[in-house]
Formats: C-alpha cells, structure tokens, sequence
C-alpha cells in the first residue's frame, strides 16, 4: 500500500506540479506600435490568415522592378536589412516585414486562430502571400535570410507563380530543431504552463548567437546590439516565441530542393558558424541551375557584416535576371 500511495503521489506531482510553478507577466513591455520606427508601417492581417489578432510590421522603399521581398531570419526583424535596403531602393521596390514571433508584429496567443497557426512554415507561406495580395506584389525576388531562406524556398515550391526569384542567404535547410520524438511532449499542458519561462530563458542565449553571428565581433556596435533587444519591450513576445519553437520545422524541404524551378542565389559567408559554409554548398548544389557565392571574413549575418561584398553579388545576380 505504501508503494501504490508513493506512486500516486509521484503523479500527482508530475502532473499538477508544473501548474504551481507562477508564471508572472512581464514587466515593461508595450504594445508594439510604441516602439515603431518613423519609417515603420503596420498592416492588420489576422482576416487574411484566420487569426484573431495580427498586425505586421513592415517596411516598404523605393520603386522598380522586379520588387524585392526580404525575409529575415531567427532572432531578426526589418532590423536586419538596414545596411542593404536604402542600396537597393533606387532601382527596386523593398518591402522587408517581420515573421511571426519576431521584430514589432504582434505575437498571437495559442487560441488566437482558429486553423492555420501563423507561427508555423504553412501559416508564414499564407502570410507572406496575403502581404504580397494586400501590397499589390503580383511577384517578388525572395531574398531570404537563414530560416527566412526556408520560407522563401517554402513559396517557390507552394506559390512559383509569384517568385521570381530566389536568394538565400545561409539557408537553415539541414538540420535544427528538437528530436521528432519530442516535440508531442512539448504541447502537454504542463509544459505548455512553462513554455514561457523556457522562452525568457532564452535570451542570454540569444545574444551569444548574435556574437557568433559575425566573424569579427568587435563590429557589433551597442545600437546593434539595441536593435536586437528591442523586440524584446513587445507584448507576450516570450509567448510568441515559445509558440514559435512549437510550430518550428521545415518539413521534408530538403528532399524537396530538386523541385526549385526558378533562378536561385546561394550566398553564404566562409566563417558562418551558425549554418556552415557547407551546408549552404549542399542546398546550392541541390537546387537546379543554382549559384553559390561565398563571402570572405563573414559569419552568418553576412549581409550586416559585409553588406558592400553583399550588394555586389546581389546587384549581379539581379541584372543577370
């Protein structure tokens, strides 16, 4: 008997302990239109992808064709194409807006929608191409950054008709993510209760990426360093990026890579310790007809530390269209 009542009490721990544990709200966070840019722009879009709350940031320049989408990557926003937008502007139309879970869009809550969930790779494809509809971009070049290169490989296969190009700047193809078996473990009630203080835990980790996402660190100035941590002051961002590592996954992508049909740039920096060299190679040599840049002293974020050698491969590969 003794045994039979250790065990019960065991689960009973397991099982109501974690929803004892306080999940206090954040403390100085705003909505986020208070932290918006003179050149900021928001754009409702929860009607367009079944979500009860959704306002995306964005960022529109410059006209000409063919326009240019910029997706950025995990841990980015709008911020990470400062240095190449304005380059770009003259001669093209740049909108750069920020994925779910990311920059000043607004972070839906787990119930918010009602099929789709916008931080999944499905609900972002739905996303970019209810922007593309709402901003009057029948097609765009995708230039898209780590796992925002998965998205814009996601929408060539999905939506060809309105890619005409593809960029991807150290695609996140291979490998990341938790073990497959883990992952129905991740949405137990329970863990979901936690899900946010994993997520607050996180931001230390956070910023030593940033520093291993350069060659040279010492480039990292304190506003870059403020620029990344300003989504950090947006509502509900902890929830917003647990739900995003809930939803993470690119699916059978790789296997799909032989399927790409339109021109395609590959451009990865020689010292990216995040998605190595080799790995943006093996998507490059995958893709048919792709071509594969390889930018010297640059780590991942290749288009903030060596944006000059970026726009040059870039600009070739855009006239070459």
């Amino acid at each position: 008997m003794i045994i039979y009542a250790l065990v019960a009490f065991l689960l009973l721990v397991i099982i109501v302990g974690p929803f004892l544990v306080p999940v206090r709200p954040l403390k100085g966070t705003v909505p986020p239109r208070e932290l918006a840019d003179p050149d900021s722009r928001f754009i409702p879009m929860g009607d367009a992808v079944d979500t009860a709350t959704l306002d995306v940031h964005f960022k529109d320049v410059g006209a000409g064709e063919p326009a240019i989408l910029l997706l950025h990557g995990f841990g980015g926003s709008t911020f990470s194409w400062r240095d190449v937008s304005p380059d770009l502007a003259p001669e093209h139309r740049v909108v750069a807006f920020d994925r779910p879970g990311f920059g000043l869009t607004t972070r839906p809550l787990h119930g918010d929608w009602a099929k789709t969930n916008p931080y999944s790779l499905e609900g972002q494809v739905q996303l970019t191409v209810a922007m593309m509809d709402d901003l009057g971009l029948e097609e765009a070049v995708l230039v898209g950054h780590s796992a925002g290169g998965t998205l814009a490989l996601q929408m060539a296969l999905s939506h060809p008709e309105r890619v005409n190009a593809l960029v991807l700047v150290a695609p996140a193809v291979y490998g990341g993510g938790p073990p497959t078996w883990i992952k129905p473990l991740l949405y137990i009630p329970q863990i979901r209760h936690l899900g946010p203080l994993v997520a607050r835990r996180l931001v230390g980790a956070l910023e030593s990426i940033l520093d291993r996402s350069y060659a040279d660190p010492s480039l990292i100035t304190s506003e870059v360093r403020e620029g990344y941590k300003k989504p950090l002051r947006v509502d509900d961002w902890d929830r917003g990026l647990w739900e995003l590592s809930l939803a993470g996954g690119s699916g059978d992508l790789a296997e799909r890579l032989s399927d790409i049909k339109v021109p395609t740039l590959v451009i990865t920096g020689d010292s990216d310790e995040i998605v190595s060299p080799e790995d943006s190679a093996r998507v490059a040599s995958a893709v048919p007809g792709a071509e594969l840049v390889v930018i010297p002293q640059a780590g991942h974020l290749v288009m903030e530390e060596r944006p000059a050698e970026f726009l040059r491969s870039l600009g070739r590969f855009l006239e070459a269209l």
